[in-house]
């Protein structure tokens, strides 16, 4: 964060005098807080900045705001998500199931949700659970699309690499092991040279069922998991025959399944952490 960003991080946080309930959540660590609101707030970008700031704030990846649905398209819920920067963000698989999860515990109900995001309405099934501090949910996270055209990237020879959108754009790039890929540094070079792009090193799995990734989220940086691009990552496994349409993907904060068709269903868990008073 720039000197003059986190001033108005730090302006932000001063001059909100109302608290504001937040609850956090996080999908296998990447972590979000969550508020609902009738209204989008016009300091939502600094707002952001300052809520999600690691040790001046509450600390995340990403703010939502969960708004009300839409009459005219049959939503229960909008999404509107944040990065820690600040910048806006179509869409995210670990977010959105975030999002569920606050429903279901203001609302004390599970079951099938419509949810209105920027990259269009997804559809999130949440199981009864025991425990709904901890739910297992089915993302309809709609087709994998081609991402943007690509020129040659400066990164070693002989590598495949396809780009996605899933409602965000992805550069997905196979490497002999992605757990010991370069995040921080070759993640943030290829976003950067790219344009902007979440970036997916990817390599398959031991038993060849599934993929190991690891990510560098654009607006965050180095995330513990990403449900977009285990969707755009599972795409280009797929396509290139490394796995078959029911695919495991591996992160460091943990594993989701996505099961490809005609769309992307993503299978993962939310777990709640805490309600905060911010303000």
């Amino acid at each position: 964060m720039s000197l003059e960003n986190r001033g108005a991080a730090q302006g932000a946080r001063v001059a909100r005098l109302e608290p504001m309930q937040l609850t956090k959540h996080h999908g296998l660590g990447n972590d979000f807080l969550v508020a609902f609101a009738d209204a989008l707030p016009s300091d939502a970008p600094s707002l952001a900045q300052a809520v999600c700031h690691r040790t001046r704030g509450v600390g995340a990846d990403g703010l939502i705001f969960g708004l009300p649905g839409d009459p005219g398209t049959d939503t229960d819920v909008t999404m509107v998500l944040y990065n820690a920067d600040g910048s806006r963000a179509e869409m995210s698989g670990n977010g959105i199931r975030c999002l569920a999860q606050a429903v279901v515990l203001r609302d004390r109900c599970g079951g099938e949700l419509r949810v209105g995001t920027d990259a269009g309405i997804r559809a999130v099934s949440v199981g009864n659970a025991d425990d709904p501090t901890v739910i297992q949910a089915r993302v309809d996270m709609g087709p994998v699309n081609a991402g943007p055209e690509l020129g040659a990237i400066d990164y070693p020879p002989g590598l495949r690499f396809a780009t996605a959108d899933v409602g965000n754009p992805h550069l997905v790039i196979q490497v002999p092991d992605a757990r010991e890929a370069d995040i921080a540094g070759d993640g943030a070079e290829l976003s950067r040279v790219a344009g902007g792009i979440n970036v997916e090193f990817i390599s398959p799995s031991a038993d060849g069922n599934g993929i190991n990734l690891r990510v560098w989220e654009r607006g965050v940086g180095v995330t513990q998991a990403c449900g977009t691009g285990a969707c755009a990552a599972a795409r280009a496994a797929c396509d290139w025959g490394l796995v078959g349409p029911l695919v495991a993907v591996s992160m460091s904060g943990g594993d989701v399944t996505v099961e490809l068709g005609n769309t992307a269903v993503l299978i993962g868990a939310a777990e709640y952490v805490a309600a905060v008073d911010y303000g």
